[in-house]
């Protein structure tokens, strides 16, 4: 019964007239959520352009260019961002089912977030990235995956995010762990430790991805979604494609290591016959 206690704590799906940082916003809508900002003049949000829905002509609109952006743009990550400037309303969602949740930030607070999740940003919020290595993560995810960076730089700031499903909060205490299925995780605290785990791969050779699990290691909150990303933009199949696909790769060299093997023993001998 005390593990009851410290199950992960659902977060509010729905928000009227939400005050923090000195922003007013909403958040309405069950399946496909909506954010709405009330922008007071000289306050700025800034967004993926494509997520915009509708806004009062009185807001002004920009481009922010982001670091790193030929790196951001290989890797299939977006390069530039829109600023919104007020006064006016804004209104932003992301097509796909799931949930809409703010993360308010103090003074040089920083936060985690997997890629393609974030949503919206205040003003006072940096945005940056890192790239996450690895042969683990290399195998089961192409070259690797990135994680968005925020920190508050200059006061308080929020972010809001896009989960996948309904998202979840989990506080871990010091060197309390976790593990969580690779597309079920959105968003962490810099102290929570990330590594990935292949123990599961013990119960056969080339075992798929169900199998590894990403272990986070405490203190610090760790945000959980419901559905993964993949299964929520067709990746059902994708991600199984990708097993497999890694899998006949790992595969093939395998038997070619093997086949030239094979051939410098025998092939060998037959040359020498002649």
């Amino acid at each position: 019964m005390a593990f009851l206690n410290r199950r992960p704590t659902p977060l509010p799906t729905q928000l009227e007239d939400a005050i923090a940082a000195g922003y007013t916003f909403h958040l309405s809508g069950e399946l496909v959520p909506v954010l709405t900002v009330e922008l007071q003049p000289g306050q700025t949000i800034f967004f993926e352009h494509h997520i915009l829905l509708w806004k009062e002509p009185s807001l002004g609109i920009s481009v922010r260019p982001l670091a790193g952006m030929l790196k951001r743009m290989i890797a299939g990550m977006q390069v530039l961002v829109t600023e919104a400037r007020g006064p006016g309303q804004i209104a932003v969602s992301r097509d796909g089912v799931g949930q809409i949740f703010p993360v308010l930030l103090a003074p040089s607070q920083e936060l985690h977030v997997r890629e393609h999740q974030f949503l919206a940003g205040t003003a006072t919020i940096d945005y940056t990235w890192e790239r996450v290595a690895g042969i683990a993560n290399m195998l089961f995810g192409g070259s690797g995956f990135f994680i968005d960076r925020f920190h508050a730089n200059g006061g308080e700031g929020i972010v809001w995010l896009h989960g996948h499903g309904n998202v979840f909060e989990k506080v871990l205490a010091p060197g309390e762990q976790i593990d969580v299925e690779p597309g079920g995780w959105l968003y962490k605290d810099p102290s929570v430790q990330l590594e990935t785990n292949l123990a599961g791969l013990s119960t056969g050779f080339l075992a798929g991805s169900s199998i590894t699990l990403n272990r986070f290691t405490g203190p610090g909150r760790i945000g959980l979604q419901s559905a993964s990303p993949l299964l929520m933009s067709g990746g059902a199949d994708a991600r199984d494609r990708s097993d497999v696909t890694a899998a006949a790769t790992v595969a093939s060299a395998a038997f070619g290591v093997l086949g030239g093997l094979a051939a410098g023993l025998f092939g060998g001998d037959e040359d020498n016959d002649r």
